[in-house]
């Protein structure tokens, strides 16, 4: 038995890939998967407590697009750290933004439908479009898109414009002006701009993140993704939200009822106590960040064989290329296997030539310090 052939065109994901090369090469410092460090604020666990001993109705079907008292702090929460205007939207809970994005699209497209990614484009981005039977239209437009460029890509089955800021892969925050333009390039055209913002809260300073969201009368063709995974370290609970068109609910709604039937209750308790924890909880976790992604900007400072592709402004992420007559993908695998260190291929996230992501998210102190000095020591040797 075969899957179908589409499944032949999607990549498989890195991240498990890696994986395994890790688990045979025992010892390996990972810079590869973005995790973030921290456990959720303690009010998440002492609200499940309560949930457990309170909430008759927990092991029942829920909302299909959320709880009701979720959705309402969620869309305070938007207002005030995000200055989203959710007046003119709805808001649909799902299981993190990697299952709202994979909504969306769904939602949006018809086979053969285009959906815009900027290069480097989140992987996941890519396959989900694939598996819904859209084209991912993948566009060199720089590390900070070329609104001009995207433009010129748009074509009659064109659907919608993605964006990722704070960006994954390369760190690179976009600034307002570029985001604005290609909002009203969407609206202009009258195309869905999905704005991935999993990374929102994450910055060190300079270039502050801004949501397209916030702009007015952009409800009507603009989609704001967002999770707790990183911001309040609630990978494993699987919250994450679309802030959506008010026209697109009702087939999201389909696709959440076939696939999720409505969000765990007992996560969305959690994600509740998370919010109310307050978005300075959030900050100083990712303050503590700032140092690690010093250490690497001391890494690349321009006497090594690599150098950072952009400055790396927010998220916990950088982009490194080098010169190397190696694919991307055995740069990954040679790098675990013969000098302990392991980062992501860059050939996922659409990028050509020998690049990879590092994640300084998951290692700290001496052992960011080993890990880098062994990235060094292998980029020498294989480049």
């Amino acid at each position: 038995m075969t899957s179908a052939k589409r499944f032949d065109q999607i990549q498989t994901p890195v991240i498990p890939v890696m994986a395994k090369l890790i688990a045979a090469n025992p010892g390996t410092l990972s810079l590869g998967q973005g995790v973030a460090p921290w456990a959720p604020p303690a009010e998440v666990i002492e609200a499940i407590q309560a949930a457990l001993c309170s909430d008759p109705d927990l092991h029942r079907y829920g909302p299909v697009a959320g709880d009701p008292e979720l959705r309402i702090e969620l869309q305070h929460w938007l207002e005030q750290q995000h200055q989203i205007d959710c007046s003119a939207s709805e808001i649909l809970i799902t299981a993190g933004s990697n299952m709202a994005f994979q909504a969306v699209v769904q939602a949006l497209c018809d086979p053969g439908d285009e959906v815009i990614l900027p290069i480097p484009y989140y992987f996941n981005h890519e396959m989900a479009v694939r598996i819904a039977g859209g084209i991912p239209k993948a566009i060199e437009a720089g590390v900070i898109p070329d609104p001009d460029q995207l433009e010129q890509a748009i074509t009659e089955r064109t659907r919608a414009i993605v964006t990722v800021s704070p960006n994954n892969p390369s760190g690179a925050i976009f600034p307002r002006p570029v985001l604005e333009a290609i909002n009203q390039l969407c609206a202009r055209r009258g195309l869905i701009h999905i704005s991935d913002e999993a990374y929102g809260l994450f910055h060190y300073g300079g270039e502050r993140p801004w949501s397209p969201g916030a702009a007015s009368g952009s409800g009507s063709h603009t989609i704001s993704l967002g999770s707790l995974s990183k911001s309040h370290g609630m990978a494993g609970y699987r919250i994450g939200w679309a802030v959506v068109p008010p026209g697109l609910m009702s087939a999201l709604t389909k696709v959440q009822d076939t696939s999720l039937i409505g969000p765990p209750k007992l996560n969305q308790w959690a994600a509740r106590a998370a919010l109310g924890a307050g978005a300075q909880w959030c900050k100083e976790q990712i303050g503590g960040l700032a140092e690690r992604r010093e250490q690497v900007l001391q890494a690349f400072n321009g006497q090594q064989p690599g150098r950072l592709l952009c400055p790396p402004e927010g998220a916990f992420y950088a982009l490194v290329q080098v010169q190397c007559a190696l694919s991307t993908d055995q740069l990954m695998e040679r790098l675990i296997r013969e000098h302990q260190v392991a980062l992501a291929s860059g050939s996922s996230f659409g990028l050509k030539g020998a690049c990879l992501r590092l994640s300084y998210g998951t290692l700290s102190g001496e052992d960011l310090a080993e890990a880098l000095q062994r990235l060094q020591r292998g980029l020498l040797a294989l480049t």
